[in-house]
This record gives structure tokens, sequence and C-alpha cells, in this order.
């Protein structure tokens, strides 16, 4: 498992305040607030304030958030969560989140709002953002391959390929996924990147870039 202080980094702006319940505000003042258009629900019991920009490190800090502070350092964001954490899905209903083979996922059981996926993680499959470990981009894209059925998958990687800052090509993605072990859903993944076609989408010029 690879520690916080270890992991790269994704190079962004500086954490915008994120507001969750505390001392200062319960939640039920921070839901009143979102009706008032005060703050803007972000994740679970998250909230920012309208006119922030909703990065990539504030999106990995509103699921960190989510996560119990006893095992969050003992997990990393995947799949479509950190799809969506890149800006690439739609906020997860639940957080799939990835534990190291090293281990037990047993021990990481009680937080209902997470689901977890025991896998073996190199150091270069994992970033930190915002508190969180979170997949890295090129890891993400090839387990949402492997493990997400071709209609949800399709669109999240479409995603993943056309953001530029992330540095995923399509012939590399292909390598990844051939190079993964002997998994379920192998060919059904390399036949849902062959849906993507021949051309990169990673190639796509700045200016048809999707924001943030």
């Amino acid at each position: 498992m690879v520690p916080v202080a270890t992991a790269p980094h994704l190079m962004e702006p500086v954490l915008s305040e994120l507001y969750s319940p505390s001392r200062i505000f319960t939640w039920n003042e921070l839901q009143g607030m979102a009706i008032d258009g005060i703050l803007l629900p972000l994740y679970g019991k998250s909230y920012a304030s309208p006119g922030v920009a909703v990065t990539y490190r504030l999106r990995a800090r509103a699921a960190a958030m989510a996560v119990p502070e006893r095992i969050r350092t003992k997990v990393v964001a995947g799949r479509l969560t950190a799809a969506w954490i890149y800006g690439c899905a739609k906020p997860p209903e639940r957080l799939s989140l990835l534990v190291d083979a090293k281990h037990r996922i047993s021990s990481l059981r009680g937080a209902a709002s997470c689901s977890f996926h025991e896998v073996r993680l190199g150091q270069m499959d994992v970033v930190s953002m915002g508190g969180m470990l979170v997949s890295s981009p090129l890891r993400t894209a090839a387990d949402i391959a492997l493990h997400v059925e071709p209609e949800r998958a399709l669109p999240a990687l479409e995603r993943l390929l056309n953001r530029e800052e992330l540095g995923i090509r399509l012939r590399l993605l292909i390598l990844a996924v051939e190079a993964a072990p002997r998994v379920p859903h192998k060919k059904r993944a390399l036949a849902t990147l062959s849906l993507l076609g021949s051309e990169d989408p990673g190639q796509q010029s700045p200016g048809q870039q999707a924001p943030d």
C-alpha cells in the first residue's frame, strides 16, 4: 500500500474551503443554506460555496469526508468514484474503494456508503489529493474497462481520454488492460475499448476540452 506521503500528486490549485457538519454548522443548517442557495451540495454531507471551482482536490476531499476516519488511509477511491473525482462521471451512490491485498477487507467493513474491492496496487497506481488516496488516471480507466459494464464504462472512458491533463492515451490503456493478470471480463474490456475507435480521443484540441 502506498503511504500518503510518497504518493505522487497531481498539480492543482490550493484546496478551496469545504463545509461539512461540525461544531460551527450542523447538517440541518448546511442543508438549509443549500436550499437558500448559499451553499452548493457537493457529495454526501459536504458543501461548497457557489462560484468556487470544483476541482479534483475538492471532490477528493468531499469523498474523504464520507469515509470513516479510521480507515481513510487504508483505502483508495477507485473505478467510477475516481472517475467522478476527475470530473468524468456522475457522483456515485456508494463510494467504490480499493483495498490493497496487504490489508484485510474484513477489518474495514462498517461503512454503509462504501463498497470495497481487494486489489493489488503498485506505487504508480495511486495519487494523493484532498486527504484521500485516489487511483491514478490510467489505473482508473483500466479498472473501469475491466470491472464496469460497458453501458456505464463507455461514457466515463470517453471523458477520461478527452481530458488531456490526465495524460491517458487509448493505446496505453489497451496495453494496461492486456497486461492485467487473469481477471474475469478481460475480453469484454478489450471489446469495450475497441468501441472507442482507432483514433485516440486524447488528441482532442484544447478548445474542445470539457470543463472541470
